[in-house]
């Protein structure tokens, strides 16, 4: 894997990584690259200094703190989602169902459905939404 550096015509700049610089190329050249921001797909690489890590290097922020605007709204969603609704993992299909068709009480939730158990939902008119983040695995 390989990070890079990315900035898009409009000044915005955001990392992102690749399984290798020739991966990054392919993307690149089929439109698959787009600005992590405004979704522009005019990318180019930016300059990188190398990172070399050391026992006594301490990064200067952590790995896990926003990098942009839009990563921390990002982060204050997921926890807006997580503290006011339920996480039920992989019966978020039946469960939003249930709660449709009257089965079970209304309450939030959130959870993992197969992208044939989502179609589906939608299909039925049940009101759901792919979020913009994996849900179930905790992050600081």
């Amino acid at each position: 894997m390989i990070q890079f550096s990315l900035k898009c015509t409009e000044g915005h700049t955001f990392d992102s990584w690749f399984q290798s610089s020739a991966a990054f190329e392919t993307l690149l050249e089929t439109g698959m690259v787009t600005c992590a921001i405004c979704g522009s797909p005019k990318v180019v690489k930016s300059l990188m200094a190398p990172r070399v890590n050391t026992a006594r290097a301490k990064p200067e922020k952590p790995l896990t703190a926003p990098a942009n605007p839009a990563e921390q709204k990002l982060a204050e969603m997921r926890r807006e989602v997580e503290q006011n609704s339920e996480y039920v993992g992989m019966k978020f299909a039946d469960q939003a169902r249930a709660m449709h068709d009257g089965d079970t009480p209304n309450r939030a939730i959130y959870g993992e459905a197969k992208p044939a158990e989502a179609k589906k939902l939608i299909e039925d008119g049940v009101p759901v939404l792919p979020l913009p983040f994996m849900p179930g695995r905790k992050v600081n």
